[in-house]
């Protein structure tokens, strides 16, 4: 039975792999999944959106209970996990489609990720934020092999070397929000 007291947030933070094996793990977020927004090109492909010709972010879509997390520390994870310094890169991933962007759902989502990328981002980033803020106009479900990756391939090169340390690192920092 679907919790009708669900909130949405939609962030785009680099290879989406290494993003949803994170949120998965905070207390109040019920699902995740990886998938595409921003772009201009309906039902675009992995292929298609790796090209950056589509304009699309890989970004996540985190259904997450509010009474159990709040959108302000979500966006802190968010800042937190990923390097809102660099245009269009994250690592050794470069493009649009790796872009930082906050997709907002509502003008109260809109005016807390300018809070807290004004007021809380630099006070954890020495260089200037260029995460994006944009309206969410259509969330695009990316195929069925991206979703939970890191959880179904722990063995596969990419992700014990890339994003285990990244998941390691946010288990550590963020111990007091992590489900039992």
């Amino acid at each position: 039975m679907q919790n009708s007291n669900l909130s949405t947030a939609t962030f785009g933070n680099g290879c989406f792999w290494c993003t949803e094996a994170i949120f998965q793990q905070l207390k109040g977020v019920e699902s995740v999944a990886s998938g595409y927004s921003g772009g201009h090109v309906n039902n675009p492909t992995y292929r298609e959106v790796c090209n950056g010709t589509t304009g699309h972010a890989e970004v996540l879509q985190v259904q997450f209970d509010p009474s159990v997390i709040s959108f302000e520390t979500l966006l802190q994870v968010f800042f937190t996990t990923h390097d809102p310094t660099t245009l269009n890169r994250q690592g050794a991933d470069v493009g649009t489609q790796y872009r930082s962007v906050i997709f907002f759902h509502d003008e109260a989502q809109r005016q807390m990720a300018e809070k807290v990328k004004k007021e809380f981002a630099p006070t954890i980033w020495d260089d200037p934020i260029v995460t994006e803020i944009a309206a969410l106009s259509k969330f695009y479900k990316a195929e069925d092999y991206h979703q939970n990756y890191f959880n179904d391939n722990p063995g596969q090169g990419y992700c014990r070397a890339i994003i285990n340390p990244k998941v390691q690192k946010f288990r550590k920092e963020f111990a007091a929000l992590l489900k039992e």
